[in-house]
């Protein structure tokens, strides 16, 4: 199983939202081909026919209502 498997799958069980790496969420989304603009310390991910995902890292963690509204956009537009 790839890195990335496992963390879809770390998404997909909402047991552990408060313990996702930004980075590793950050590389996931890019490489489902979300585009990233930056504005301070907000990183806002689009692409055409999903939602926008509006991250803040706090420290090395994403927080624990983000990692949820990722898991909420890549399943109603069928990423998953």
């Amino acid at each position: 199983m790839s890195k990335r498997e496992k963390l879809i799958e770390r998404i997909l069980r909402a047991n552990s939202d408060y313990c996702i790496r930004f980075d590793d969420l950050r590389t996931l989304l890019i490489g489902l081909g979300f585009s990233e603009g930056i504005s301070g310390c907000h990183h806002v991910f689009k692409k055409p026919g999903s939602g926008i995902i509006n991250l803040q890292p706090v420290g090395k963690e994403a927080k624990g209502y983000q990692v949820r509204q990722v898991r909420r956009v890549l399943a109603e537009a069928g990423l998953l």
